[in-house]
């Protein structure tokens, strides 16, 4: 079956939000390039970029993986107001969603208060300091399966 893996872009600070993220999910990173990686004699990236992530990955749990990178700056800056969509998490028991969610949420700003929900599962969304928003979802009926 194929996967669904979330992809988020940053302007310029793609590091230090996944060192974040694997604080709380743990883990190790599966990849992690920098544009200089990459560079072509005949046009390299200005000294200012080089270093910034050109792809990044960390592995959550058996199948996911959360990837993401800076946007150069030719391309122009990621609007970090954006609220299209949200990265959605299934955990597997109310502490382990307590766990994401505080953990997640330190530093950014709650949606909603993860609580038991009038759908019958433990449920909050925020806004991460990166401005990344996320829902995280603990549904006894299913166990963290969805």
């Amino acid at each position: 079956m194929a996967l669904i893996n979330p992809y988020l872009h940053y302007n310029g600070n793609a590091e230090e939000a996944f060192n974040f993220y694997k604080s709380v999910f743990g883990g190790e990173f599966a990849m992690i390039a920098r544009f200089k990686d990459l560079e072509n004699p005949e046009q390299p990236f200005p000294e200012e970029e080089a270093n910034k992530v050109m792809q990044i990955a960390l592995p959550i749990g058996k199948t996911n993986v959360l990837m993401g990178s800076d946007v150069p700056n030719v391309l122009g800056k990621v609007n970090e107001q954006e609220n299209r969509s949200k990265i959605s998490i299934s955990a597997e028991s109310k502490e382990e969603a307590d766990h994401l969610f505080n953990g997640l949420s330190a530093g950014g700003n709650v949606e909603m208060p993860i609580a038991d929900s009038p759908w019958g599962s433990y449920f909050g969304m925020f806004r991460d300091k990166y401005g990344i928003e996320w829902m995280v979802d603990f549904d006894p009926k299913y166990n963290g399966q969805v």
